[in-house]
Formats: C-alpha cells, sequence, structure tokens
C-alpha cells in the first residue's frame, strides 16, 4: 500500500477534506474537521482511529498495526505492508468513528454514504 492508495480511499469519503497542519509533507484526512487519518512525514504507514484503547491493543497484539506515535492510544499505525482490505477497512471505520462523534448539526451538514 502507498500514501496515494490511503488519499484515494480518503479523497471518496463523503465530506473528507485534506490537510498538511503540521507542515512538512503530513496527509492528514478529516470529517467535520476532526482527524480519522494521517499519513506522517517519514511515510512509513497511515495512523487511524479505533472505537477504544482496548480495540487498538488487540489490533497491535495479532499484528494488524503499531502503536501510532504522537496519537492517543486508540489510535494505531497501519505499515504499507497491510493487506489492502484490511487498510481500506481500518480507514473507512476511522472515517466512520469520527463522523460519528460529531453533533448532530454538523453531521447533517455533510453529505451522505453510499
Amino acid at each position: 500500500m502507498s500514501r496515494e492508495f490511503v488519499n484515494k480511499i480518503c479523497k471518496a469519503l463523503p465530506g473528507a477534506e485534506w490537510s498538511d497542519p503540521w507542515g512538512g509533507g503530513h496527509d492528514a484526512w478529516k470529517v467535520g474537521g476532526k482527524m480519522f487519518a494521517c499519513v506522517g512525514m517519514m511515510n512509513d504507514g497511515v495512523s487511524v482511529k479505533t472505537p477504544d484503547i482496548e480495540t487498538a491493543q488487540m489490533l497491535i497484539e495479532v499484528g494488524v498495526g503499531e502503536k501510532a506515535p504522537y496519537f492517543h492510544r486508540s489510535w494505531i499505525r497501519l505499515p504499507w505492508t497491510c493487506d489492502e482490505t484490511e487498510m481500506r477497512h481500518r480507514l473507512e471505520a476511522s472515517y466512520d468513528i469520527v463522523r460519528a462523534s460529531l453533533t448532530k448539526k454538523m453531521q447533517a451538514s455533510l453529505p451522505t454514504r453510499a
């Protein structure tokens, strides 16, 4: 997988927006102003949000991902060697988690997901 693969998936999600909030070549994907995916300048994988710390720990233990540096413990980093289907699922799940955490008003202002 690659930065381009991640960007293609994220760009297709309704209301998703790209930014580089820290400069230096980060690809931060947000929905409603909240980040759901980030490729750092080291370009060694993508960090995504999981439902909770326990889920993140379980995914790390089974080898799906690793601890995402600089992020809360409910985030994991998926290395580029991650299976394509797994990476797509984790990106979409992260998007859904963050979108669901937005206010009802903000959610209503976003395009619907097909």
